[in-house]
């Protein structure tokens, strides 16, 4: 084990981190290394846990990684990785607050099996990385529900995918609907387009949803009315019309939820969503200054 995490180092990554013999934790997190992650995994390395998260690191990510065949844990999130989405290292959970871009890729979200599944059903209390717990501190930054935690264990029935804060562009995989183990869906603050998938319906544990900062257009599903434990809801600054979702949980969000989409209609937002018919009201495109733009 070598934990080095927490401290004000500097300079950049050694090449020869990745190539020692029996290390099975490597914790460089929360210092100011900077320049590209230079280390060389080979085939023997027996690393559970590559935790880089909260430097200075730039570049790309070193495809090397991929020969981590014992890795259980790695966090490059709250970096300045600049690359195309690493399509080879879909395993990495944490690749939020970084540059990466390119469209999300369809057969990442196809080979995440174990969210197809409910784990809240399997009866198993597991934690992530737990056989180091006594020995390492392998803290979790999880955002989920609008906020940036911090927990010491997580479970690993708790499903979160965030890559927010990227530059990803592209539409919303239809595909992401059939992860119904999913609790937490943060793809906020990057460049997606099209419409909100009708599939996220299927999501019936889904506690957080954050899509806020994109460029997704159309309405918003009336399916998603049937997500009982969605807590959070955040769809602003984006170009949504029509009328907002009625009903169960969309009868609990604030204005916030909603902002920055002139096109929407209904409870909370002031506009009216039309009358006892239901019929949409006419909506009048706004133009928008330099600034808004």
């Amino acid at each position: 084990m070598l934990d080095l995490g927490r401290n004000h180092l500097n300079g950049t990554i050694s090449h020869c981190l990745g190539e020692i013999s029996g290390l099975e934790v490597l914790g460089l997190n929360n210092n100011h290394f900077s320049g590209k992650i230079n280390a060389t995994f080979n085939t023997e390395n027996r690393l559970n846990i590559i935790n880089l998260y909260g430097n200075k690191l730039k570049g790309k990510v070193p495809q090397s990684l991929i020969n981590c065949t014992y890795l259980v844990f790695p966090d490059l999130g709250n970096n300045k990785l600049n690359d195309t989405f690493p399509s080879l290292l879909g395993g990495l959970p944490d690749l939020s607050s970084n540059g990466f871009s390119g469209n999300l890729p369809v057969s990442l979200f196809e080979n995440f099996q174990a969210m197809k599944i409910n784990g809240e059903n399997s009866g198993i209390q597991e934690y992530v990385a737990d056989k180091y717990s006594v020995s390492y501190a392998n803290t979790f930054i999880v955002t989920t529900k609008g906020l940036d935690l911090e927990f010491p264990r997580v479970l690993t029935t708790e499903i979160i995918i965030n890559l927010s804060r990227n530059r990803f562009e592209g539409h919303i995989p239809t595909i992401i609907g059939d992860l119904v183990g999913l609790g937490t869906l943060n793809l906020s603050n990057n460049g997606l387009e099209g419409v909100i998938p009708a599939s996220l319906h299927q999501l019936s544990v889904l506690e957080s949803l954050d899509l806020s900062s994109n460029k997704i257009d159309g309405e918003i599903p009336q399916q998603l009315a049937s997500l009982t434990f969605l807590e959070v809801l955040n769809l602003s600054h984006n170009h949504l019309v029509g009328c907002i979702a009625k009903g169960k949980q969309f009868d609990t969000f604030k204005n916030s939820s909603y902002q920055g989409n002139d096109g929407l209609r209904g409870f909370p937002l002031s506009k009216d969503c039309g009358g006892d018919d239901g019929v949409p009201q006419p909506t009048t495109p706004v133009e928008l200054d330099d600034d808004e733009e």
